[in-house]
C-alpha cells in the first residue's frame, strides 16, 4: 500500500479498471453558481464509491475562456477559479484515494487557448521570432499573403487558418481560439513534461491524452494538401497532420517519465480517426499503454458489427501488447441510449437538427438497449470507461433551444450542426428542486422535465433501475475477472445473438434480434431486464456462470 493513501500500488490496475468520466461543469455544483466544480465532485465521492468504479477521469478543469468547453486552456498547471483551486484539487485526490478511487486528468497537448501567455507573446512578437515558433505560424499565400497557407480544415468547420494581420496565419485544427502548438520546438516538449510532472506530483494516477494523434505535423514548404478531410487516415503515417510516425517518439519520452514514478502512471490516447492497424500503436507498452478504440461506440445495434469490432480490437491489442479499452459514450458524442435506438444508417447530425423527432427514439427501446450494451461492455476483457449519467440511462437532450447552445461547432458550421451540448447537460440528482439537485440554483445548460424520472434519487429507491443494474454489474465484474487477459471464446449461437465466455467461465449473451431466444445452460447471475425464466427477450443481455444448470 502507498503510505500516503489507501490506494493499492498494483502497477497494472488500469488494465481491467472501470473508469468513470466526469465532465466537471456538468457533474455537481458545490457553490450554487450553476456550474459544476471540484467541490461538487468531492461531495459526490461516496456515490461513486457505491457505484464501484476504480478511477475517475476528470475532463479539463483548468483556467479557460471556455471557447470549447474547457479544452481551450490558458494555464495547464492550475485550476479554473470558477471550479476551485489547487488546494481543492489536492483535497479531491486525497479524498478519492481514501476511498480507493484513483484520479486521471485530461492533458491537452495539441493546442492552448488564445489567452495563454505564450500565445499573447506570439501575437506581440514579429514573424520568425522564438515566441511564434512555439505555435504554427505560416505566411499566407498570394501577393499580399491574404490567402490561407493551405486547404487544411478545422474539425469545427471552416478553414484551420486564422490571419493575424501581418501576412502570417496561425493553425487551429479546432476553434480559432485554440492555436496549435509546434511540437518540433524543444521548449514545447519540455514544458509539457513539466506539466506532466506537476500533476503527477499532485498525486494523479494517470493521464488521458486529448487528440493524441495530432501533435506531429509536416510543415515543410510548400504545405501539402490535406488528404484526410473525411478523417479516413492513410495507413502509412504520411498524413501531414495526423498519426505521423514522429508522434510516437513524443510518447516514448512521456513513458520514460511515467515509469519514473512508483507505481508508474498510466495513460490512454484519444484518437478519433477510424480504427486501423496504426491506431493500436499508441497502446504499446513503451508508449502510452492504452488507446481508446471507439469502434464499439461508433457501431449501431447490429450483432455482426459488434462482433467484428470486438474481434479486431482484441487481436490488434494482443499484437502490440497493449491494454484493451471500451467505451460507449463520452462528452463528444450523443448518448448511446439514444444512438443505439436509432434505425441503422441514421445520420446523427441530421437527427440532432430535427430536435430528435425524426426518426423518433423510443425511450423503451433506448433503455433496453442501453442496459444490454452496458452488460456487453462490462464483460469484455480490458478496461471500461463510463460517461457520467450513463449509469442513469440518460437519453441525449436533443431539443436544446438554439439560444442555449454553447458548442463552437454551432457557429462554425453556420448553424448546420448543433454540436455536443446535448450530452453535456448537468446531471439530475434529485427528483425535484432547483436543477434537480445539481446545485442550489440553476444549471448552465437547461435540463428537460423528464430528467426527474432519471434522477439518482428516483433510481436509488427502485431496485430495478438502471443505476442499480450498473452498481450490481460493476461490483460483480470485479469478482469475475481473474486477470488482465484479452482472450474470449465465442460460443456458436443464432446470428442475432452475441455469446462469449471468459477464462473464468463467465459468459455473456446479448440478444440483438427481434425475437426471444433460449437462455443457455449455466447459473444466471445478472440480466439487463432483471427478469428470470428460460428465454431472453429482444434487446436484452444476461451474465451466467458456465457449468451449472439454470
Amino acid at each position: 500500500m502507498n503510505p500516503l493513501t489507501s490506494v493499492p500500488t498494483d502497477p497494472h490496475w488500469w488494465r481491467t479498471a472501470v473508469i468513470y468520466q466526469i465532465y466537471p461543469r456538468s457533474f455537481a455544483d458545490g457553490n450554487g453558481d450553476g456550474i459544476g466544480d471540484l467541490a461538487g465532485v468531492i461531495a459526490r465521492l461516496d456515490y461513486l464509491c457505491d457505484l464501484g468504479v476504480d478511477a475517475l477521469w476528470l475532463s479539463p478543469f483548468y483556467p479557460s475562456p471556455l471557447a470549447d468547453g474547457g479544452y481551450d486552456i490558458a494555464d495547464h498547471r492550475d485550476v479554473d477559479p470558477r471550479l476551485g483551486d489547487l488546494s481543492q484539487f489536492r483535497a479531491l485526490v486525497n479524498a478519492a484515494h481514501h476511498r480507493q478511487i484513483r484520479i486521471i486528468v485530461d492533458i491537452v497537448p495539441n493546442h492552448t487557448s488564445v489567452a495563454h501567455p505564450w500565445f499573447q507573446a506570439a501575437l506581440a512578437a514579429p514573424a520568425g521570432s522564438p515566441e511564434r515558433d512555439r505555435y504554427v505560424f505560416v505566411d499566407g499565400l498570394g501577393p499580399d499573403s491574404s490567402q490561407p497557407p493551405s486547404d487544411w480544415m478545422s474539425h469545427f468547420g471552416g478553414s484551420a487558418w486564422e490571419p493575424v494581420g501581418d501576412g502570417q496565419w496561425y493553425l487551429h485544427l479546432f476553434a480559432r481560439e485554440q492555436p496549435d502548438l509546434n511540437w518540433a520546438n524543444p521548449q514545447v516538449r519540455e514544458d509539457f513534461l513539466e506539466t506532466l510532472r506537476f500533476w503527477a506530483d499532485c498525486g494523479v494516477d494517470g493521464f488521458r491524452v486529448d487528440v493524441a494523434h495530432s501533435l506531429a505535423k509536416d510543415l515543410r514548404q510548400p504545405l501539402r494538401s490535406q488528404p484526410t478531410l473525411d478523417r479516413n487516415l492513410p495507413l502509412d503515417g504520411s498524413d501531414p497532420l495526423y498519426d505521423r510516425d514522429e508522434v510516437h517518439e513524443i510518447y516514448r519520452e512521456w513513458r520514460r517519465l511515467f515509469d519514473s514514478y512508483d507505481p508508474p502512471k498510466m495513460a490512454v490516447a484519444e484518437t478519433w480517426s477510424p480504427s486501423n492497424s496504426r491506431t493500436y500503436l499508441y497502446a504499446r507498452p513503451d508508449e502510452l499503454g492504452q488507446v481508446f478504440d471507439f469502434s464499439l461506440l461508433k457501431s449501431q445495434w447490429d450483432p455482426a458489427a459488434f462482433r467484428e469490432v470486438i474481434d479486431t480490437s482484441v487481436a490488434s491489442h494482443r499484437e502490440v501488447g497493449g491494454a484493451l479499452s471500451w467505451v460507449l459514450s463520452n462528452h463528444d458524442v450523443p448518448r448511446h441510449a439514444s444512438r443505439l435506438a436509432l434505425p441503422v444508417g441514421t445520420d446523427l447530425d441530421a437527427w440532432l437538427m430535427t430536435d430528435g423527432t425524426t426518426p423518433p427514439v423510443s425511450p423503451l427501446v433506448a433503455l433496453r438497449r442501453a442496459r444490454a450494451a452496458a452488460l456487453l461492455m462490462l464483460s469484455l476483457p480490458g478496461s471500461a470507461y463510463l460517461y457520467q449519467g450513463e449509469e442513469l440511462g440518460l437519453l441525449e437532450v436533443a431539443n436544446l433551444p438554439h439560444e442555449a447552445l454553447q458548442d463552437p461547432t454551432w457557429d462554425r458550421t453556420d448553424h448546420l450542426t448543433k454540436g455536443r451540448d446535448g450530452c453535456r447537460v448537468p446531471l439530475p440528482w434529485r427528483t425535484t428542486g432547483p436543477s434537480f439537485g445539481f446545485g442550489s440554483d440553476g444549471a448552465w445548460l437547461p435540463q428537460p422535465s423528464w430528467f426527474a424520472d432519471f434522477s439518482v434519487e428516483t433510481q436509488t429507491a427502485d431496485p430495478d433501475s438502471t443505476l442499480r443494474l450498473y452498481r450490481s454489474a460493476v461490483h460483480l465484474r470485479r469478482s469475475l475477472i481473474r486477470d488482465a487477459d484479452n482472450d474470449l471464446r465465442w460460443i456458436p449461437s443464432d446470428p442475432s445473438v452475441l455469446h462469449f465466455e471468459r477464462s473464468s467461465g463467465w459468459q455473456c449473451i446479448v440478444n440483438l434480434g427481434e425475437s426471444a431466444v433460449a437462455v443457455p445452460p449455466g447459473r444466471p447471475i445478472l440480466r439487463s431486464d432483471n427478469a428470470t425464466g428460460p428465454e431472453l427477450p429482444a434487446d436484452t443481455a444476461a451474465w451466467l456462470i458456465a457449468g451449472d444448470t439454470p
